[in-house]
């Protein structure tokens, strides 16, 4: 399927730049004149859009006028929406690139042209998720982790040079000078000046380096464990068009798009337009920072803009936040991130676009608007954007844009009228909401210990973690009895006595990821832990620490700073480049904490500067888990402890015995600026675009195949040609009724899609274990469930199995349900797979939020290759809503005020419904229990367009039934 023709209705709008250019643009404010200069700027850039793509079919005159009216069309209409191009993480993009590879087989076989399918927008797929800390510290103290079967095939890790003791510069392993603790103060102004893609300098004795080991070796296990998948992607940047994949060890889909993907105006053919993404991340928001319109959306959803179809939304609301004031100088990035987050979660501004303006954007930088902007998922907004202004031209010119192109970009956004500057004195859009924020008001805070939108601030940890032990079990509470909060159990480790209580660090991540990509707040952790490592401080070497950058830039700017040493010096040595604490791809503890914890019922702790800490999502023993920047995960990690108040407890004391407190050792914002001033600078962002292109050895020897169709391994356990088009016809059938279904699980509240379908390890016991096992995988080899999406069989297996999962039929949080006709407790999917051998339909019970977190399409695929016909529940995260309409299941929603608490049901009936031959919007549909209950719910359709694909069974057969 082919792009539409660009804008051919509004042809008489397309002017020259200036007289001197070639360059072309649609005027767009010729047509609304007024009405377009009241428009918030996020709604201009949707305009934009809609007029260069009206094509009378995908997008009509109507839409286009629709949004010009978005003063009283906001919330009452379904507007089209083409993005520039797509952005895909190996995680979720492994399953769409599946699913193009079997969409062509299945347009094969009903007589179609398989050659067809392929993406119609730029597609570009970094492969950062699949990332796991094999080796942390010393690479000698870990035993790697395999996992993939194809590992031993790959060839053996390359040798380790042994280091029996302490390892010299804590990190820099290969450095050959007789570096020791001792000539950390003596030579601690000897930094380095350092360039990218030149050795590393050890700062003690100016001699060259190689990376650090635990990098290279990491990297080589994961091109081992992926080795398939990697051979998949590959095959898919040769086939399809438009596709550019990312190989690993590049950087973060999320850091790798702000600093290499964004063009911000694109031009195609001489023709000029706004940059704009969407994505299979829920942090593609990252960009709004920029003035780049963009957001996360499921995989099902972006296979359909690969394939020229739009994205359908509601005409939004669009929240204006103004802020005002400027931040005290000890507050971080991350503190206004979690400020604003807060605030914007109490407001309630789910489902909407939100816009900042005010005399408080112009003294954020760019760092800091792509850290706020890279939150809004977290409460709940679609996007958050910033207008393209002086600061985003001045950050662009640093970063390396040609001068000419700079020069072209502002002129067209002025243009258009999508350059904001506040001394224009036009006046600002009008807004549905106008919201303030001071950034005065904003103190330093954490979130936790099992939410990210349960800030605390810093002053009242201490108290907020006791009053967590003391509280029932829930979203904060452990429930501990008191005489119990005060157990100490001492453990034995390399040689030395420790003691662990409640509250003790167990985990200690710092990662330049979303929210904590900013360079100042990487920096001011790096001169925290010089300051540290200067006053005599350390962390306990029990405690797991890592520091995994969001691309070399980070590394770069770290090393070239002089700070990495330090941070080194505290454990916290960098990792590789790619997702793990975050995705749950944590090392195992030691046997000794493990034992500890075990042994005392121990609240241990987890620290980190990600953007997720949802209860087990770290690890299956580390009960409490928070948000903070990365300078207080260091000093938390010095501390031992969040069990601490700074104001008045010290961190520990130096080598005299003097009391040494976090404001001794706490960077200012002057010596953080200076050294971001000084290192964040246009040979970082161009040595990435270097070693984008250059890609590495590893990837470019990698072989693939280049035919048509995959050449399908059916031995292979990473990627398997999925189900999905098994039963697919040429024409629809009609909507059949869902008779006498069973209740395969009765959930509660703010269910998340970790719980629905979880991206780390695959726990022996589960189904998806045994799945493996019996495909002579041993336990070494599973891998995660994220790198293995491209396996339905083991993903639907995987439905389910979060340990932390509360089916109210079973009473405590395990993966596990009843079988109703037989009475048996079993594993999800096996009780799943009886249900369907007896032919009968299943339907899930739940509450509020049902599908809350991360965008994950298998979330919604699971249930479906379970036989899930329907999802009963009183709200739902709309991403997921979405996923569930795109793949054929029904979004039911009980009626306001109703729940199955109050209708009486138990679960264990079964359930009966019948769709109407007109199926409509908001319909309200009758169902019976067979205990001769019948109440009302919801059919939670927002638009025809879902109607539509929910009729075909889904995105999927929709558009696969266009090619055929």
């Amino acid at each position: 399927m082919d792009a539409p023709s660009a804008g051919y209705a509004f042809e008489y709008l397309i002017e020259t730049l200036n007289d001197s250019s070639h360059k072309k643009f649609f005027n767009v404010p010729r047509l609304g004149g007024t009405k377009y200069d009241v428009l918030p700027y996020s709604i201009r850039v949707l305009l934009e859009a809609a007029v260069r793509n009206c094509d009378g079919f995908l997008m009509k005159k109507e839409d286009v006028m629709n949004i010009l009216d978005w003063k009283t069309k906001q919330s009452n209409v379904e507007v089209p929406f083409f993005p520039a191009r797509v952005l895909l993480q190996d995680f979720t993009g492994i399953p769409a690139m599946v699913d193009f590879a079997a969409m062509r087989e299945a347009v094969k076989t009903l007589g179609g042209d398989p050659k067809k399918v392929h993406p119609a927008c730029p597609t570009d797929l970094t492969v950062d998720h699949s990332l796991q800390i094999d080796f942390n510290k010393c690479a000698i103290q870990n035993a790697p982790n395999p996992g993939g079967g194809d590992l031993q095939k790959a060839g053996k890790l390359s040798p380790l040079r042994v280091q029996p003791k302490k390892l010299p510069c804590r990190g820099q392993t290969t450095c050959r000078g007789s570096c020791d603790s001792g000539e950390l103060g003596r030579n601690s102004g000897k930094f380095s000046s350092q360039i990218e893609n030149t050795p590393i300098l050890c700062p003690f004795h100016l001699q060259p380096v190689p990376e650090p080991e635990t990098v290279l070796k990491n990297q080589e296990v994961e091109f081992g464990r992926n080795r398939e998948r990697l051979q998949f992607f590959k095959w898919s940047s040769r086939v399809f068009k438009n596709v550019a994949v990312i190989p690993p060890g590049t950087g973060m889909a999320h850091q790798v798009n702000l600093e290499y993907l964004s063009r911000v105006v694109f031009e195609e053919k001489d023709l000029l337009f706004p940059d704009s993404v969407v994505g299979t991340d829920s942090h593609i928001t990252m960009v709004n920072g920029l003035g780049i319109l963009g957001w996360g959306v499921g995989g099902i959803e972006t296979e359909a803009v690969m394939l020229g179809l739009p994205v359908s939304l509601t005409l939004p609301e669009v929240v204006g936040c103004e802020l005002t004031g400027s931040s005290n100088p000890f507050v971080t990035s991350i503190d206004v991130v979690l400020g604003i987050t807060k605030h914007l979660r109490q407001v309630g501004v789910a489902g909407k676009f939100v816009e900042f303006f005010g005399s408080g954007v112009s003294q954020l930088s760019i760092v800091d608007r792509t850290t706020i902007a890279n939150m809004c998922p977290e409460y709940g907004a679609i996007l958050s954007f910033f207008p393209v202004d002086n600061v985003t031209l001045k950050h662009l010119e640093h970063t390396g844009f040609d001068k000419a192109k700079l020069e072209s970009m502002e002129a067209y956004l002025k243009a258009v009228k999508l350059f904001r500057n506040e001394q224009d004195n036009l006046g600002e859009p009008e807004y549905s909401q106008v919201i303030q924020i001071n950034l005065n008001s904003i103190v330093p805070s954490v979130s936790g210990p099992k939410r990210p939108q349960d800030r605390v601030a810093l002053t009242d940890m201490k108290s907020d973690f006791q009053a967590c032990l003391n509280e029932k079990v829930g979203f904060k509470g452990f429930q501990i009895a008191a005489e119990k909060q005060n157990d100490i159990v001492s453990i034995h480790y390399e040689g030395s006595d420790y003691k662990l209580a409640h509250g003790s660090v167990v985990i200690a991540a710092v990662i330049s990821c979303t929210n904590n990509c900013n360079p100042s707040v990487m920096l001011a952790a790096g001169l925290l832990a010089k300051k540290a490592v200067e006053a005599g401080l350390q962390v306990k070497p029990y405690i797991r620490t890592s520091l995994s950058p969001g691309s070399g830039m980070v590394t770069h700017y770290l090393s070239s700073s002089g700070v990495l040493p330090y941070l080194s010096k505290l454990g916290f040595e960098i990792i590789g480049y790619g997702c793990s604490t975050c995705v749950g791809n944590t090392a195992p503890l030691s046997e000794a904490v493990l034992n500890a914890v075990k042994q005392g019922d121990l609240v241990t702790c987890g620290v980190l500067s990600g953007n997720k800490n949802f209860e087990g999502r770290l690890c299956d023993c580390v009960r409490a888990n928070y948000l903070a920047s990365p300078p207080l995960v260091v000093a938390y990690a010095i501390a031992g402890t969040v069990n601490i108040d700074f104001q008045t407890e010290p961190l520990g004391t130096d080598p005299t015995g003097k009391n040494i407190y976090l404001h001794d050792i706490w960077p200012s914002r002057e010596e953080v600026h200076q050294i971001e001033e000084e290192h964040v600078v246009l040979s970082m962002f161009k040595a990435l675009k270097e070693k984008i292109e250059m890609g590495n050895k590893r990837w470019n020897s990698l072989e693939a195949p280049d035919s048509v169709l995959f050449p399908w391994d059916l031995k292979s356990t990473y990627i398997r040609c999925p189900s999905f088009f098994d039963k697919l016809t040429k024409e629809p059938v009609a909507l059949q009724p869902i008779e006498n279904a069973h209740v395969l699980l009765y959930l509660g509240d703010s269910i998340t899609t970790d719980h629905i379908s979880p991206a780390g390890s695959i726990a022996r016991s589960s189904a998806a274990a045994k799945y493996l096992t019996n495909r002579g995988l041993t336990p070494r080899e599973f891998n995660s469930y994220g790198a293995r999406r491209g396996n339905d069989a083991v993903m639907t297996r995987g439905t389910f199995a979060n340990i932390k999962l509360f089916n109210k039929f079973i009473g405590k949080p395990a993966p596990k349900t009843i079988h109703f006709p037989s009475g048996q407790t079993l594993d999800v999917f096996e009780a799943a797979e009886l249900y369907q051998k007896e032919g009968i339909p299943l339907i899930i019970l739940a509450g509020k939020k049902y599908g809350s977190g991360n965008s994950r399409d298998w979330a919604a695929k699971g249930p479906y290759l379970l036989g899930v016909k329907a999802v009963l529940a009183e709200s739902y995260e709309k991403i997921h809503k979405d996923h569930l309409i795109g793949i054929g299941i029904a979004p039911l929603q009980f009626l306001p005020g109703e729940s199955a608490d109050s209708l009486g049901l138990s679960g264990r009936e079964t359930f009966s419904l019948t769709f109407p031959e007109e199926l409509s919007p908001g319909v309200t549909l009758n169902i019976k229990t067979s205990t001769g209950k019948v109440f009302s719910v919801i059919a939670s359709f927002e638009n025809d367009v879902e109607i539509t694909l929910y009729k075909h069974g889904g995105l999927l057969n929709f558009v696969a039934r266009k090619f055929s």
